[in-house]
């Protein structure tokens, strides 16, 4: 994913965390959703046309595509007050290409660390469609408080990092990453992930 884009990412996390929170309304997020999810289209599509058929930049420009016509359905929906279903069960496909971009970043572009971020994307999103397409609301609180710490820990930060020309991947950071999301996920779900969802349409981020 685009360093640039990545960041933007982040933001749009962090907002529709808030949402699935209940502290801003769909409407008021839906304008982010919005611009980030129409660049995250426009830009892969720029990518796959300027790659000339390079399967590697193909590839790295692919998954954005996921993340786009995500926030743009987050933001449709939340103008329009569509049913959040279809949405839902779109997540679990995204869940599941996740896991195919982890094992691709790990396996054929050599790129451990974004192996391990593709996965948490992919948890994030298999919670998106418990929320939405099976509407088990109780899990709300918890997924809007992954996505916080998601926006800033998978996105934000590795985008900035990447801008300026810091991150560096290696085996021991894609390790680390995977400790520290399993324990605290695992700490989330323990303060927050039993506790009944004050929405009662939360959207995904």
């Amino acid at each position: 994913m685009g360093s640039v884009g990545l960041l933007y990412v982040g933001a749009v996390l962090f907002v529709n965390g808030l949402l699935l929170l209940g502290v801003v309304d769909g409407r008021a997020a839906a304008p982010i959703n919005l611009f980030v999810g129409g660049l995250q289209v426009v830009t892969p599509t720029y990518l796959i046309i300027a790659a000339d058929g390079d399967a590697r930049a193909i590839s790295l420009a692919a998954g954005l595509y996921l993340f786009g016509f995500t926030y743009l359905w987050v933001g449709v929906n939340a103008l329009t007050g569509w049913p959040q279903a279809g949405l839902g069960w779109f997540s679990l496909f995204v869940a599941l290409c996740a896991v195919g971009f982890a094992v691709h970043s790990v396996v054929g572009l050599g790129d451990r660390t974004f192996g391990a971020i593709w996965l948490f994307w992919s948890f994030l999103w298999l919670l998106f469609f418990l929320v939405l397409g099976l509407g088990i609301d109780r899990l709300a609180r918890f997924t809007g408080w992954v996505t916080l710490v998601e926006a800033f820990g998978t996105a934000a930060v590795p985008g900035f990092l990447l801008i300026t020309g810091v991150w560096t991947d290696s085996t021991a950071l894609a390790l680390s990453y995977l400790a520290v999301g399993v324990l605290l996920f695992g700490g989330l779900w323990l303060a927050a992930g039993r506790r009944p969802t004050s929405s009662s349409s939360p959207h995904p981020a």
